[in-house]
């Protein structure tokens, strides 16, 4: 068991099962393309077979190893649910769990240790997000019933409703086709828009998503001083260590010394 695990756990077995995600990658792709299906349709298929095949023996093998530990790791459960996914059988009212299959590519994320990092700060940047996200919401909700009342009679497609009002303003704060598509089209029915729609952006967009990017970047920041702190202790743990055998090595070298002074005596 101790060699399975060491093997689980050496680089050249990352480095293969990664390219091999990226092989499965590939494959899932030309399934798309009905020219390369038509030539090569049954070794797609079969690599295809094989790749979950390896993938399976993989997450069955760390099972055995790891058991019950193994649902500690957040890592080897996302490996888990994404290869246990395309296992389920794609069938009649299944069937489009089959398009689900391109989640297999996703595990690049728990191989490649900067990709790790990258997903590690925006998972704890969620509170923070949760609380812009709160503050958009009602922004967009006050935006909204105000839009409603003011532009919904003339303009029952965009501001009819809440919901109408709330998709234009989202397309708006996009800056999608906004001058044009939406506010001038307003601007010749009601000349002072320009006094709502402004303001509406620069709370939206130049504000509160600028939110999101910051505490994003601070999260990553967070992620990134917590793992230099980790090697940093790593590294004077294995400084003790050494200079423990150092100071080892000194009593043997002394107590040899001492007691061939006593024979030469």
């Amino acid at each position: 068991m101790s060699q399975l695990k060491a093997l689980l756990t050496s680089r050249r077995f990352e480095f293969a099962i990664t390219a091999l995600i990226i092989l499965n990658a590939i494959t899932l792709g030309l399934e798309t393309v009905p020219e390369a299906v038509e030539r090569f349709g049954g070794l797609l298929s079969l690599l295809d077979r094989t790749i979950l095949g390896i993938f399976v023996l993989e997450v069955a093998a760390r099972l055995a190893v790891w058991r019950l530990d193994f649902f500690r790791d957040p890592w080897r459960v996302f490996d888990f649910l994404v290869v246990g996914v395309a296992l389920v059988p794609a069938t009649g009212a299944l069937s489009v769990l089959r398009a689900l299959r391109i989640l297999r590519v996703l595990r690049l994320i728990s191989m490649v240790p900067s990709l790790k990092r990258v997903v590690g700060g925006l998972v704890g940047a969620l509170p923070g997000m949760g609380s812009i996200m709160l503050l958009l919401t009602l922004v967009f909700y006050v935006f909204s019933v105000m839009a409603t009342k003011l532009y919904g009679d003339s303009f029952p497609d965009w501001f009819g409703s809440i919901p109408a009002s709330a998709y234009s303003l989202f397309q708006v704060m996009t800056l999608e086709s906004w001058s044009m598509g939406i506010v001038r089209p307003v601007m010749e029915v009601h000349p002072m828009a320009w006094a709502f729609f402004i303001p509406f952006i620069a709370c939206t967009t130049f504000t509160v998503l600028n939110l999101f990017i910051g505490i994003i970047v601070s999260a990553m920041q967070e992620e990134h001083e917590a793992e230099a702190t980790a090697d940093r202790e790593a590294m004077a743990s294995d400084q003790s260590a050494m200079l423990r055998e150092l100071k080892a090595i000194r009593k043997e070298l002394a107590a040899l010394r001492a007691e061939t002074g006593s024979r030469v005596n």
